[in-house]
Order: C-alpha cells, then structure tokens, then sequence
C-alpha cells in the first residue's frame, strides 16, 4: 500500500516542470519561449504600458527586468507585439500591445493550453482542483510576502 505524497515544494515543483515541459513542446513549433508565452497572454487581455508589463512578469518569473526586456524585444523583433503609435493621450508611457500575428500565435498557445489542461486534469473531481488552486494560491501568496520581506541586495557601485 503506497502512501499519499506530502503537500510540499518539491511535489509542486515537480508538478509545474512537467506541465511547462508540456507548454514548451508544443509551442516550439510557433518559436516562443516560455517567457514569452506568458507576455503574450498579458497582451492579449489589453494593451499595457512597459512598465507594469515588465513588474508583472518580473514577480511571476522571479526573473531581473533586463531579462523581462529581452524578452519584450524579442517579440516586437517578431512581429508578435507593437509599441508605442496607439498609446492613449496622456499616457505615462507608451503601451504595448499584440499585432495580427501576435494573436493568431497566442491564440495557437491557448489552444494548446487548453488540450494540455483538458488531459491533465480530465477525470479529477471539481472539489479537488478547487481545493488545490485555494491551496497553491495561499502557497503562492506566503512565498511572495516573506520574497518581498527579504531586503533587496545593495547594487554594486562602479
């Protein structure tokens, strides 16, 4: 008789790894990275500016902004998002947004997440993805209060 895993780092860890390893197989074919998936799905819910684009993958990756502004050049160099003409009057900044082909290939990536999510999860019952998306969300929210507790490191002067 096996015994239950015990709710820990390592069980959703390995969780996640396998679910983007997933993600990341099938969306090689439209030549975008992970990062990159998830600036285009912020994109495709509305047009942002740079700035909150960036602190938001920045505090879903634990990336640095450098790699965050990589990430965002290299889908404007793709075509895949736009910046700047179509910023409203008074904006602080100009905003990003997806071109044509940006969201023909977001819309590629949701429907992979969509089959992906349909087979991982197809005969579990509603109560217990309901309680696990509860507890990995409080997990989630604990984990980011005590990073942001941490003092940030003092930046190098040159």
């Amino acid at each position: 008789m096996s015994t239950a895993p015990t709710l820990n780092g390592q069980v959703i860890g390995q969780a996640h790894y396998a679910t983007r390893a997933l993600l990341e197989q099938a969306v090689a074919p439209l030549g975008v990275s992970f990062g990159q998936v998830l600036i285009l799905n912020v994109l495709a819910a509305s047009a942002i500016e740079r700035t909150g684009l960036v602190h938001r993958i920045t505090s879903t990756l634990k990336v640095d902004e450098p790699a965050v502004h990589t990430l965002i050049t290299q889908l404007v160099e793709a075509d895949l998002a736009q910046v700047g003409d179509r910023t409203p009057a008074g904006a602080r900044e100009p905003q990003l947004w997806l071109t044509d082909t940006g969201h023909a290939v977001q819309g590629r990536i949701s429907d992979a997440v969509a089959g992906i999510t349909a087979r991982l999860y197809a005969d579990i019952p509603a109560d217990e993805t309901s309680a696990a998306a509860r507890v990995l969300t409080l997990v989630t929210q604990r984990a980011n209060a005590e990073l942001a507790a941490i003092p940030a490191a003092p930046v190098a002067q040159k």
